[in-house]
């Protein structure tokens, strides 16, 4: 869980997030993760069945196209951790983001 920026930087609202990277020192690449049911293209839904450990309050849909690098300090604690082919769909997206 950590406070994640809105698109105009003004403000933040505390949300799941999916952690994409590990970078040296203490940055770390995130993932938007919302309970709103909408999908849009790059969206990977989420549920229950989706996790090796923990959950989420909802099921969910993970944004590849709504990624932030942040400090890890500003992680407020883990939720739970998703299962690897459930992460490898979304680090896929996020290729098919950056390729397209």
């Amino acid at each position: 869980m950590v406070p994640f920026p809105f698109s105009n930087l003004a403000e933040a609202k505390r949300r799941p997030a999916l952690l994409v990277a590990e970078l040296e020192g203490d940055d770390r690449i995130l993932c938007q993760i919302t309970s709103r049911h909408f999908k849009d293209r790059y969206a990977v839904g989420i549920n229950d069945a989706d996790f090796e450990e923990g959950s989420l309050k909802k099921d969910s849909n993970v944004r590849p196209n709504r990624l932030f690098t942040a400090d890890s300090r500003i992680i407020l604690y883990r939720a739970g951790h998703l299962k690897a082919e459930r992460v490898g769909e979304v680090v896929e997206r996020i290729i098919n983001i950056l390729n397209s």
